[in-house]
Order: C-alpha cells, then sequence, then structure tokens
C-alpha cells in the first residue's frame, strides 16, 4: 500500500508522518486490495486540527475525516471512522455474495434548483457498477450522491439519499 501524507497550513515532521503511516498502514490487514491511502493533515483557524484520509481499495473509494483540537486525536479520530467504514464495507461484500442486497427505489421528479456561481470543479473516474455497488460507494465516502455508469444499461446515473433514509436512482430517458 502507498501511503502519501500531505500537510496544509502545517509543517509534517518526521514523527507526525510515522505516526499517521503506522495508523493508517494498519488498514492493510483488513484490506488486502488497497493500493493507495492519501492522508491530508491541516490546521483551520487555528484550533481545527484535521485529518482527512481517502483509501482506494479495488476501484472503491473510502473517505473519512476527524476534526480536534490536537492533530494527533485527530488521525485518531479518523481511524476510528475508517474501521467503522471498511467494517460495514466488509459485511455488505460478505451480504452481497449471500445474495442478500436490495435494489435501490426510482427517483422522483428532480427539483429545481436556485441559479449560482459555480465554484468547484471536480473530475473523476467513473466506473461501470450495479446501484447496489454504487449505493455502497455513496455510503463510504459519506456523500448524499453519486454519479456513475450502469453496468447493464451503459449510462450514467446518479443515486442519491432521501429524506426518509431510502436511496432514489436518476437514469435518462432514451
Amino acid at each position: 500500500m502507498n501511503i502519501i501524507v500531505n500537510g496544509r497550513h502545517l509543517e509534517i515532521t518526521p514523527a507526525l508522518r510515522t505516526y499517521a503511516e503506522e495508523k493508517v498502514g494498519k488498514f492493510g490487514r483488513y484490506l488486502s486490495d488497497i493500493s493507495e491511502a492519501v492522508v491530508t493533515l491541516s490546521i483551520e483557524k487555528k484550533y481545527r486540527h484535521k485529518a482527512e484520509v481517502l483509501l482506494r481499495a479495488n476501484g472503491v473509494l473510502i473517505q473519512a475525516e476527524g476534526v480536534t483540537a490536537e492533530i494527533y486525536s485527530s488521525i485518531d479520530e479518523v481511524v476510528e471512522k475508517l474501521e467503522r467504514q471498511i467494517k460495514k464495507y466488509k459485511e455488505k461484500l460478505v451480504a452481497r455474495r449471500k445474495g442478500g442486497a436490495k435494489t435501490a427505489g426510482v427517483a422522483e421528479k428532480p427539483v429545481k434548483a436556485e441559479t449560482g456561481t459555480i465554484i468547484k470543479n471536480k473530475r473523476f473516474e467513473l466506473k461501470p457498477m450495479s446501484p447496489d455497488e454504487a449505493s455502497m460507494q455513496m455510503e463510504l465516502l459519506d456523500k448524499d450522491f453519486f454519479v456513475f455508469i450502469n453496468d447493464i444499461s451503459e449510462d450514467i446515473n446518479v443515486i442519491y439519499r432521501r429524506r426518509d433514509g431510502n436511496f432514489g436512482l436518476i437514469e435518462p430517458v432514451k
């Protein structure tokens, strides 16, 4: 596993780098297919110490962040969150193999959004997957929606979390 430790508004000391690498490195025991771990440590407003970790494992992204008053405790917090997410991910993989996966719901009509200015632009690689895999990926990233290529129809789809806790799926009409 390749571990990359970055710092924003913070100098990464050898001790801090070693601590972060040791903590994140132990996830190699839980998931053998982790190819890369990106750890970003930052300080915001002099008292908010933030640790973010992004794990890439077999095409799946697992992300978590921890914010505390001390950088080492932020690393500990993000590691605890990642442990819970990896445990949930592995349970879902086992459930899928046993055929216990549930299907996602159908989306309602889209709601008009207020006009505004684009302030952030993100690019990412789309991987063909089922709506079930996309919902799991969305939960691992802790996001409210996820864009993916449907492995059956080969169209771009969006899955999102509804207010009632279920999922909605937006598919294009041909």
